[in-house]
């Protein structure tokens, strides 16, 4: 039977909000901003506490320094000082996550460092120093880029991950956000890609070109409008084709809590 983990990008308001709950309800891992693009200590927290409770995985979403921009413009910044900015938020994010008996299973860059791994060997090359610095050493990155060869040759566990909220282009790079096709807001759309993701090995580009793929996780852009519709649409169409939901660090499937339960 196939498996996949679910994920979304939490945690990038000022609160931990009733959508970030609702959302946090489909999914078996959440990844937190830990304060360079989005979120603070405070909402840090309350986001852990509620993976904690709920059992699913957290991880860093760490960024380039740019709250201004969200995260989404490129930074020009040394290697060296990329990689202590990484460390720093996944320490922030650790600290508060342990405050709650919690722990940071994995980073996923956010963003425009996300994007810019995956094509700049350089800035691939300090994200991986700064994965192989944590105890779980486990990077989330799309697949295909340049990024995951020179991270496993580095002896970190890649888990590529695909986007059914997203579309894509002919050579299998997500399209810019301002050009046509870039967003999925159709929840059965995104349903659709996500089991093709899992079960075809692939989705058609916006130019109706087949794009193959192997993902390990699937990402619900917790920003959207429809996030909550969306994240709920595909956990059920990936069920109704009998695919397990499990984080790519467990074992067993994690059944979420109902969100009015608490």
């Amino acid at each position: 039977m196939p498996a996949v983990d679910l994920n979304a990008d939490l945690a990038e308001g000022d609160v931990f909000s009733p959508r970030d709950m609702e959302i946090l309800g489909t999914i078996t891992s959440a990844s937190l901003a830990c304060g360079f693009h989005a979120g603070n200590r405070d909402v840090m927290r309350a986001a852990a506490t509620a993976c904690v409770r709920r059992g699913v995985v957290i991880g860093a979403h760490v960024s380039f320094r740019d709250r201004a921009g969200f995260g989404r413009r490129a930074v020009d910044v040394r290697p060296a000082q990329l990689v202590d900015d990484i460390v720093e938020q996944c320490g922030v994010l650790t600290h508060e996550a342990a405050a709650v008996g919690g722990t940071v299973e994995y980073v996923k860059p956010h963003g425009a460092l996300y994007n810019q791994m995956g094509v700049d060997p350089t800035t691939a090359a300090a994200v991986i120093e700064a994965v192989a610095a944590q105890h779980h050493r486990v990077l989330v990155t799309q697949s295909g880029t340049v990024v995951i060869d020179l991270a496993r040759r580095a002896d970190v566990r890649v888990v590529p991950e695909g986007f059914p909220d997203r579309g894509y282009g002919a050579g299998g790079r997500l399209v810019a956000r301002h050009d046509d096709g870039a967003l999925v807001d159709d929840p059965e759309i995104a349903a659709q890609r996500a089991v093709s993701m899992v079960r075809r090995g692939g989705l058609r580009s916006v130019d109706g070109t087949w794009v193959p793929m192997t993902v390990e996780t699937l990402c619900i852009h917790g920003d959207a409008p429809g996030a909550v519709a969306s994240a709920r649409r595909v956990r059920a169409a990936l069920q109704s084709e009998g695919i397990t939901l499990r984080s790519f660090t467990r074992t067993a499937p994690v059944e979420p809590m109902d969100d009015r339960s608490t």
